[in-house]
């Protein structure tokens, strides 16, 4: 964290003289990844180097998959990190998110010095999301270690969070079935 354009430039200098570069982001680059930068370093040189975007599995869409169907309706993903964006402009979009009854996908939620974000993000849900509502936790998602947890917005903070979890708190119509987490989309399943 921190040396993304450095990277970047290093990726461009390499494309100018000649050889085959490729950044690797984990998830998609085009989601909180490397993408973005890539693309601004490469436009602000003088000699174009033509850029090509693969997309990848995001965190959000691989939590998903392993908790069930929690994000088959609308959602927002917003990270809790405050490196390049300013906390007020992070809680004003939880507020926004939250009132307006969206699943949220809450990315780098926190680390050992950093617990602070979660506590205020918590706060803010509550006052917009009923406590019962389920909430999935998953920790290293697709990767070594993967586990995952489904508790509801009361209890998430008994769970073992840090940077590489990723949580889905659904929306008022996410339920649990099966011990999968399920988004109801009004379907009528009677006949």
């Amino acid at each position: 964290m921190g040396k993304e354009v450095e990277r970047a430039q290093i990726a461009v200098d390499k494309a100018k003289e000649g050889k085959r570069v490729v950044m690797v982001s984990s998830g998609d680059p085009g989601v909180y990844g490397m993408a973005g930068v890539v693309l601004e370093v490469a436009a602000k040189d003088k000699t174009p180097v033509p850029v090509e975007i693969v997309p990848g599995v995001t965190a959000a869409t691989a939590a998903s998959a392993i908790l069930g169907a929690p994000l088959v309706s609308d959602f927002a993903v917003i990270s809790l990190s405050d490196l390049l964006t300013p906390w007020e402009k992070i809680e004003c979009r939880l507020e926004a998110a939250a009132s307006a009854d969206f699943s949220i996908v809450l990315y780098n939620p926190q680390s050992q010095g950093r617990i602070e974000p979660l506590a205020k993000a918590y706060e803010i849900m509550l006052k917009y999301i009923n406590p019962k509502t389920p909430v999935g936790i998953v920790r290293q998602a697709g990767r070594e270690g993967e586990n995952c947890t489904i508790t509801t917005l009361k209890d998430m903070l008994n769970c073992e969070i840090d940077m590489v979890t990723t949580i889905v708190v659904g929306n008022s119509a996410t339920k649990v079935v099966n011990g999968k987490m399920v988004t109801a989309r009004g379907y009528d399943f009677s006949s």
